[in-house]
């Protein structure tokens, strides 16, 4: 699954330099000049099954068919491998690249070590750290305006490793040296306005007097000093600081469907709740195009437009309606303004939080609801109520979340109609299917350069089939070769409300995996509502086909997603793994394997009626 994953395997085969027939070794991964920093990384191949291949002149293990996936160790720097089989070779060229900054030689910093390497704007008196990356028994400091802040040299620090170590059980942090890793911070209250600029609008005025503080300042670049051996340099920092001021706060609006909200300023944090559209907040911190918003979430600049003139939103909110709309209970909450909001699903629960905003709440009328058992509120902090959603059972089946005007309504699904016919127990519900990949994005590949995309869509087919028998409604995100992007196929979900959204994927590994002992079937989920189906999907198939237990993973997945729908995605096999492999693309084992999702699925939904 080359999005989770991160993994480029492109299904290229290497030409043999000594045969000029058509060749019968192929080596899928890894292709020639292939760069990486593992330690490790397996070749994906495969070869007629007579003969042995060999590896630097040791044989390998290969499969039945022929296919092979062996991990080799790699030395930092380049490392060749000669990979043959009878009279056919092929040379690959792997280098790894080191992790560990590369300390400089002299006096001098490393390169693009200085931080903050990008623009950013803070509050009065919030800390502002630095970092630089010198030679050690150097002397660091920082000159920002009117201040020289010394960098100490840091102590050793643990390295984590990226999130898909979590996919291979190797997320063991270890330690990393921390030679010449200098840093230090500091707080600015209120500058000098000898040493600062104000901004007015696109304009700057240096030196200018600021009697009240009432302006943004623009403290520039930071000035980064390196002492060693009684020699000095400075070096300007690439990223100029501002600090904000409390009383003109900017104020900026939700343009986005669903502004995408994180935990820090760049892509690499985890997302939180969207925003709906049209949500307003006080910006409280700039890094680059990232805005940090009052209620602490980071949102990309590009999904925003600011209010000029608008003063910090804050609302009150007292009595909160419902209604009941055919398949969803809708829960009206009446505001002043469009403010942030989040959403946390617990078992049996759903609690809204609403930030800016405080209770006047004495009335709110909730009749006997299908879904509902109880709603209670609390204000848990000046400017934060909280309203949670007791239900009367444990499964959730979804919900939507957007303002109208400056009025918040929350869509809560009811339970899907359960087929009641032996012949026919998914008559009235409605499934989205959802085949990985597709066009441009080939997903994985095989050792035969057999593509992800492809397995996906015949068993999707097959899938599909298996559920209409059972009465299904069933709708596909594509049905031939073509590509649909992860914002489309999101989009049919949250149209189609469907009982489920699956989508079917088949896995891979990164570079440093055990491509030959790795296989199995696996499930990924993300929103609690869609944590039963996985679990029980996960062990029916596992239990119905023999097939190895890869496991179980929350996942912050494009299609795992949508909430408007239990959505959750199948890892079906290992695409890297030669002996799967070869049940992957079996017609008698696919049929099987669709079969038995759709059995799964009818029975999950038996089990929570």
């Amino acid at each position: 699954m080359k999005n989770l994953l991160g993994l480029v395997i492109l299904g290229c085969i290497l030409t043999s330099s000594i045969a000029s027939a058509e060749p019968s070794l192929i080596v899928v991964f890894p292709q020639t000049n292939y760069q990486t920093s593992a330690e490790k990384i397996f070749f994906l191949g495969t070869a007629p099954p007579d003969g042995q291949v060999l590896i630097n002149s040791k044989p390998i293990t290969r499969s039945k068919a022929g296919h092979f996936s062996p991990s080799l160790p790699l030395q930092l720097g380049e490392n060749l491998f000669t990979v043959r089989h009878q009279n056919q070779e092929l040379q690959i060229k792997v280098t790894r690249l080191t992790t560990s900054p590369e300390l400089p030689q002299g006096l001098a910093f490393a390169k693009d070590s200085l931080t903050p390497a990008v623009d950013i704007a803070r509050l009065p008196g919030e800390l502002i750290c630095f970092s630089a990356i010198a030679p050690p028994n150097a002397n660091v400091s920082v000159k920002l305006a009117n201040q020289t802040i010394a960098l100490s040299l840091q102590p050793q620090q643990a390295q984590l490793p990226s999130n898909l170590a979590a996919l291979t059980g190797q997320n063991q942090p270890h330690a990393q040296s921390s030679v010449g890793n200098y840093k230090g911070c500091t707080t600015v209250q209120k500058p000098d306005p000898d040493s600062f600029s104000l901004i007015y609008g696109n304009n700057i005025i240096s030196g200018a007097v600021v009697p009240d503080s009432s302006q943004e300042v623009d403290l520039g670049q930071p000035q980064f000093q390196l002492t060693l051996n009684g020699k000095t340099i400075t070096q300007p920092g690439t990223g100029k600081i501002q600090i904000l001021s409390r009383a003109k706060l900017p104020v900026v609006e939700v343009i986005a469907d669903a502004g995408v909200a994180r935990t820090g300023p760049s892509t690499d944090y985890s997302r939180l709740t969207p925003l709906p559209k049209g949500t307003r907040a006080t910006v409280t911190g700039r890094e680059s195009e990232w805005l940090r918003l009052d209620n602490g979430t980071w949102i990309n600049s590009k999904e925003t437009r600011i209010l000029p003139g608008a003063i910090p939103p804050q609302t009150i909110i007292r009595s909160v309606g419902y209604r009941q709309i055919p398949g969803a209970t809708e829960i009206v909450f009446p505001l002043q303004v469009p403010v942030p909001v989040s959403v946390q699903q617990s078992e049996q629960a759903l609690a809204l939080t609403l930030y800016n905003t405080t209770a006047q709440t004495d009335i709110i009328r909730l009749d006997d609801d299908p879904l509902i058992e109880r709603l209670d509120w609390q204000q848990e902090a000046p400017g934060q109520v909280k309203y949670t959603f007791n239900l009367k059972k444990a499964q959730q089946w979804g919900y939507k979340l957007r303002y109208d005007g400056t009025t918040l309504v929350l869509a809560l699904r009811h339970p899907p109609k359960i087929g009641n016919t032996r012949r026919k127990p998914l008559a009235n519900f409605k499934i989205v299917l959802d085949p990985g990949h597709g066009g441009k994005e080939s997903g994985a590949s095989g050792p035969t350069g057999y593509l992800e995309k492809d397995v996906n869509l015949v068993i999707s087919k097959l899938l599909r089939d298996e559920l209409v028998k059972r009465g299904a409604t069933v709708v596909m995100t594509r049905e031939d070769d073509r590509e649909v992007s992860l914002v489309e196929r999101q989009a049919i979900i949250s149209q189609e409300e469907p009982a489920i959204a699956l989508s079917i994927h088949h896995n891979s590994l990164p570079d440093n995996g055990d491509a030959e002992k790795t296989k199995g079937f696996g499930t990924f989920w993300y929103h609690p509502q869609a944590h039963s189906p996985a679990i029980f999907l996960q062990n029916y198939v596992v239990k119905k086909l023999g097939r190895p237990y890869y496991g179980v993973f929350w996942n912050n997945l494009a299609l795992t997603r949508p909430a408007a729908a239990p959505s959750v995605l199948l890892e079906l096999g290992f695409m890297s793994n030669p002996d799967e492999f070869e049940e992957i693309v079996n017609p008698e084992e696919q049929k099987k394997m669709a079969n038995a999702i759709a059995q799964g699925i009818t029975e999950w939904f038996r089990s929570v009626r």
